[in-house]
C-alpha cells in the first residue's frame, strides 16, 4: 500500500530524498518491496541515468552511511537504536554507534534573532557579552557563551530554526514507512518497527522542547542538593523557553583527559570512583539517570567535583524493575539459575515463542563464569553484554530505559577504566545493591507495601459481585460477545476487494464492447450516436484496468 496520499503529496521531495538515498546505497529490493520503487524508477533512468549500484559493503554499514544521508532525524533515530542490543544484531549496533552527527552550525546572527524573539528583549539587554560563535553544534540545537553584568558565565542553547516542523515531517514519513514495512517485509516484525518508531517520536520530540530538559536539569539537583562532589547547572528561568534554554556554565577538564588531571592534581581513581558512585545512586537509589554519560557530557572541575552537562537524554528506571534487576544480580552471584530465567521473563517480553530449557542452559553458561565470585569482584561490563546477547539470540524485548541503563553502565565503565586501569563497577554497585536489599526488607516498607497490596485487593473484592452480576446478566440475555481480533488479515482483505474491483471493471468493459459490436452490426450506422460512446466507455475503461495493473507492479 502506498504513502497516504495526502501525506505523500505534501513530503513528496522528501520522500524522493528518502527512497533516492535507499537507492543510492543499494536497498533497492526493500524499495521494490515497500512498493515505492515505481514513485523513483523513472528518475534515476531519465533524469539521473544512473544504474543500479552494487553494493561493496556490508548491510550494516549501508544502512549507517544512509541514514548519515538522510540528515539530522534519520541520524538520531539510529544513535537510539544503538542502545537497543536486544533487537538489533550486534554488527548493526557497531555500525549505528559510529554514527556522528556532522551538523554545521547556523550562524551567530540567526542565534541572536532566534534569542531576541524568544526571550522578547535584544541581546544587548540580556547579557553584558553574547559570543556568536558557537561552542557546540549539534543536530537540534547549538550552545553559545554568554555573560552576565555581574560576570556569571552562562552557556545559552539555542534551539535550530525550523526543525519543529523537520523533525515532525521525517517522523510522519518514518511512521509510514515502519507501516510499510511491518505489511510487506514480514521478517522485520520481530524488530517492532511500529513501535520503534513509536518510541524514537517521543524521544525527540522531548529533545525538541528544551523547557524538558530544563526541568530535568532542576530534577537532579533537587535529588542531589545534599551531594558535594557533583555539580548541575543551575537553569535561568527568566532567559529560558521551548526553544532557548540558558543555564549556568560549567567549565572544567574533560573526564578521560587523564595527564590533565594528574596535572591539576587529582587522583585518576578517585575520580573514576566518584563517578561510579554518583552513577549508581541516580539508577538505583533515584530512579532517574543521565543517558549519555561518554566523556564529551562530563567535565571534572578543580576540586574533583564532577559535572554533568546535556540532559536530553534521561532514563527513569521504576521501583518494580530496580528491584527485579537487583534480583537478577544477587541471582547470579547465588548461583540461583531457575531464578535467574524468571527474572529475565518478568522483566522482558518475547516476541517468539521461548525454547525455555534451552535459555536456562544459555543462562546457566553465563552464570558459570560468575558464580562463586563476591559481587563486587564481578567484570559488570562483561556480564551485561553476555546478558544482552541472550537477550537477543532468544528475542526477548526489553523495556527502552533499561536497556539505556545497560548501555550506560557499559559506557561508564569503559570511561572508568582508562582512569584507573583496575577500576570495577561492582566494587561500587555491592554496598549499594546491599543497601537496597536491606531497605527492601525494612518493616516499616513491608508493612507500606502490605497495606497498599491490601487495598488493591479490597478494591477486585469490592468491584467483583458488580462484574459477576454484569456478566451472568448479559448470559442470560444471549448477550454475552467474545471479541476476537485478526492480526495481518487487512492486506488481504485490502487485495481481494481491490481484485473484485478489477474483476468487476473487467467484466463491465468486456460487456459494453460485445453490446457496441452487436448494436453496430445489427443497425448499422444508424445507431452510432449509442454504439461509439458505448465504445469510448469500455476503451476508457480498458485503459484505466491496464494502468492500475502495471502501476501496482503486478501482472
Amino acid at each position: 500500500m502506498p504513502l497516504a496520499p495526502i501525506r505523500f503529496i505534501r513530503n513528496l521531495g522528501r520522500t524522493r530524498e528518502i527512497v533516492t538515498v535507499l537507492l543510492n546505497h543499494g536497498f533497492g529490493d526493500v524499495v521494490e518491496r515497500l512498493r515505492l520503487m515505481g514513485y523513483l524508477r523513472w528518475w534515476r533512468r531519465v533524469i539521473l541515468r544512473r544504474p543500479e549500484p552494487t553494493p561493496t559493503l556490508t548491510v550494516a554499514q549501508r544502512i549507517r552511511l544512509a541514514l548519515e544521508e538522510l540528515g539530522p532525524t534519520f541520524v538520531k533515530f539510529g544513535q537510539v537504536m544503538s542502545t537497543r542490543p536486544d533487537l538489533l544484531p550486534a554488527a548493526l549496533i557497531v555500525e549505528l554507534e559510529k554514527l556522528q552527527e556532522h551538523v554545521p552550525p547556523f550562524s551567530g546572527q540567526e542565534a541572536r534573532r532566534i534569542l531576541e524573539l524568544e526571550i522578547g528583549a535584544p541581546v544587548e539587554t540580556l547579557f553584558s557579552r553574547f559570543d556568536p560563535q558557537p561552542l557546540a553544534a549539534g543536530s537540534l540545537g547549538q550552545v553559545h557563551r554568554a555573560w552576565l553584568r555581574d560576570g556569571t558565565t552562562l552557556a545559552v542553547k539555542i534551539r535550530r530554526p525550523n526543525v519543529v516542523s523537520d523533525v515532525e515531517r521525517d517522523l510522519s514519513l518514518m511512521g509510514e514507512l515502519a507501516v510499510m514495512i511491518e505489511r510487506h517485509v514480514p521478517e522485520a516484525e520481530v524488530f517492532d518497527p511500529v513501535g520503534l518508531v513509536a518510541q524514537f517520536a517521543r524521544t525527540i520530540r522531548r529533545e525538541v522542547n528544551f523547557n524538558r530538559e530544563a526541568r530535568t536539569m532542576d530534577e537532579f539537583r533537587r535529588l542531589f542538593r545534599h551531594d558535594a562532589t557533583l555539580d548541575i547547572p543551575t537553569v535561568c528561568w527568566d532567559l529560558t523557553t521551548e526553544a532557548v534554554v540558558t543555564m549556568r556554565f560549567i567549565d572544567g577538564l574533560k573526564v578521560n583527559d587523564r595527564t590533565e588531571l594528574v596535572a591539576a592534581g587529582l587522583d585518576p581513581s578517585e575520580v573514576a570512583a566518584n563517578g561510579a558512585r554518583i552513577f549508581m545512586k541516580m539508577a538505583f537509589e533515584h530512579g532517574l539517570f543521565h543517558g549519555d554519560p561518554h566523556p564529551g557530557n562530563m567535565r571534572i572541575l578543580r576540586n574533583g567535583v564532577v559535572g554533568l552537562i546535556d540532559f536530553g537524554m534521561v532514563g527513569r528506571l521504576e521501583d518494580d524493575k530496580r528491584e527485579q534487576l537487583l534480583d537478577l544480580f544477587a541471582g547470579v552471584t547465588r548461583g540461583d539459575v531457575r531464578g535467574c530465567v524468571d527474572q529475565v521473563l518478568l522483566i522482558g517480553k518475547p516476541f517468539r515463542p521461548i525454547d525455555r530449557p534451552l535459555l536456562q542452559s544459555d543462562v546457566r553458561d553465563l552464570i558459570d563464569g560468575f558464580y562463586g565470585l563476591p559481587l563486587e569482584s564481578i567484570n559488570v561490563g562483561k556480564l551485561l553484554s553476555e546478558f544482552v546477547n541472550i537477550l537477543s539470540s532468544h528475542s526477548i524485548r526489553y523495556p527502552a530505559d533499561l536497556m539505556l541503563l545497560i548501555r550506560a553502565i557499559i559506557t561508564l565503565e569503559g570511561v572508568g577504566r582508562e582512569l584507573d586501569p583496575e577500576f570495577n563497577l561492582a566494587s561500587h554497585l555491592a554496598p549499594l545493591v546491599e543497601h537496597l536489599v536491606r531497605e527492601r526488607y525494612n518493616p516499616q516498607r513491608m508493612a507500606a507495601r502490605a497495606i497498599t497490596d491490601a487495598k488493591m485487593l479490597l478494591g477486585v473484592l469490592h468491584d467483583l459481585p458488580v462484574n459477576v452480576g454484569q456478566t451472568l446478566a448479559k448470559l442470560s440475555k444471549d448477550d454475552l460477545r467474545i471479541h476476537l481480533e485478526h492480526r495481518h488479515l487487512e492486506h488481504l482483505i485490502t487485495e481481494v476487494d481491490r481484485s473484485s474491483n478489477r474483476i468487476v471493471i473487467g467484466l463491465v468493459m468486456s460487456a459494453l464492447i460485445v453490446a457496441s459490436a452487436l448494436v453496430i452490426r445489427t443497425t448499422g450506422n444508424a445507431a452510432w450516436w449509442i454504439s461509439v460512446p458505448t465504445f469510448v466507455l469500455s476503451s476508457f475503461l480498458g485503459i484505466w484496468l491496464i494502468y492500475g495493473v502495471f502501476r501496482s507492479g503486478r501482472l
